[in-house]
């Protein structure tokens, strides 16, 4: 099914032209008509543009009519430029089926929509990162952009790792015991951990109550990642939560300093001090294998055992 991609960049700068070039070849070999903004390749220091530059990229992709507006790449620069986005005029785009999509830095203008507008915006793919990877594109990646751009999506699953059987099933649980339960009707949000805990106490943080909070993030090692979740502790967003789902952390270096102190460490410390479930795994992240989420959807989460299910109603 052609649809309308609207590529523009309202981060960091492009600096790999030719992943640039293979992404949108790649989405025109799937049939897509794509259109490049006219700043998508802009440079200013290290941002894609400078913020009035990418603040009107933003307004542009809106105005668009496109059915998905895609981020060519994440990095850094939109938390400068939140007071300036139009989010009304972003909704109104959603609202007429404009799907904003991306990770990343883009986690700090989704959770700005949310709060501002209560908007969806979808957790997925950048252009270059995803499509435009030397090897083939993922497959489980591919399909769900198609399942997004064609209206089909309505979940997704994964296996909880086995050290996460314990976990999921709460803190008083014995050796080998099997959780099963069912969070109905919790909004999804999340994202970027770094990006995330940068919010806090600005009105660009939404406030979900009994949600399900989903993070990930890249390069930072666990004990930044446990000082992040503590701010979300400490600004009692985590006790507001009725789950918080990691996703992947990808590209950090444990130390000999570390001495046994590692990401299941964090996590067993995190369930140690919140009542809500917390769970492993999900398939999202910094990674070739990527799920697409709906952040600001209302979802069920069920867990029986180690499968685990995001589940969604159609968006139209």
């Amino acid at each position: 099914m052609k649809k309308h991609i609207y590529i523009y960049s309202p981060s960091s700068a492009v600096r790999d032209k030719a992943s640039f070039k293979r992404g949108v070849k790649r989405l025109q070999a799937l049939g897509h008509e794509v259109e490049i903004d006219e700043a998508a390749l802009a440079t200013h220091q290290r941002f894609a543009g400078d913020d009035e530059t990418r603040l009107a990229a933003i307004h542009r992709a809106a105005a668009s009519g496109a059915d998905v507006a895609l981020i060519s790449r994440g990095g850094y620069g939109l938390s400068r430029i939140l007071p300036g986005i139009n989010y009304k005029a972003v909704a109104k785009a959603i609202g007429k089926g404009t799907e904003f999509v991306g990770l990343s830095d883009f986690t700090a203008f989704q959770l700005a929509l949310l709060a501002k507008t209560g908007a969806v915006s979808w957790a997925g793919p950048a252009l270059g990162e995803d499509f435009g990877t030397e090897a083939a594109p993922d497959d489980i990646m591919e399909a769900c952009f198609d399942d997004l751009i064609t209206g089909q999506g309505e979940g997704c699953g994964w296996q909880l790792p086995k050290s996460a059987t314990n976990s999921v099933a709460g803190s008083a649980a014995t050796a080998g015991a099997t959780a099963k339960f069912n969070i109905k009707d919790a909004v999804l949000w999340g994202g970027n951990l770094a990006m995330l805990s940068s919010l806090v106490g600005t009105p660009y943080l939404p406030a979900i109550k009994g949600g399900i909070l989903f993070i990930e993030d890249v390069g930072e090692h666990p004990f930044r990642l446990e000082r992040m979740l503590t701010q979300l502790l400490h600004a009692g967003v985590l006790a507001q939560q009725k789950a918080v789902i990691f996703g992947q952390f990808s590209n950090y270096k444990l130390v000999p300093h570390d001495k046994g102190f590692k990401l299941p460490t964090v996590v067993a410390w995190l369930q140690g001090q919140i009542k809500a479930r917390v769970l492993t795994g999900l398939p999202f992240g910094h990674v070739p294998t990527k799920v697409l989420l709906p952040i600001g959807q209302k979802v069920t989460l069920a867990v029986e055992d180690r499968d685990a299910f995001l589940l969604w109603s159609h968006q139209h």
